[in-house]
């Protein structure tokens, strides 16, 4: 086999390596920017979920307190009629 052959497999069998190894490092921190993107993601979500049960609860007093306040009011009427 001639030399340039030799030297010609070698150098695209490193060459080969050096990708490999650089795909791989790439991959991997690709793979920790997208963990650290899905945390951050799953985080938010908890939050805004945690508002929207708060949001809910307001939302079904409101038309309770709405009712007492009628109530309320009713009876600040016949007590001023009374009054009178």
């Amino acid at each position: 086999m001639d030399n340039s052959i030799l030297v010609a497999l070698i150098t695209g069998g490193l060459s080969l390596i050096g990708v490999i190894f650089s795909n791989m490092s790439s991959n991997k921190k690709i793979e920790n920017q997208l963990n650290v993107q899905q945390a951050v993601t799953d985080t938010k979500i908890e939050e805004l979920t945690r508002e929207v049960r708060a949001h809910n609860n307001f939302a079904q007093r409101v038309p309770v307190l709405e009712e007492k306040m009628k109530v309320v009011n009713h009876r600040i009427d016949d007590l001023e009629k009374r009054s009178v």
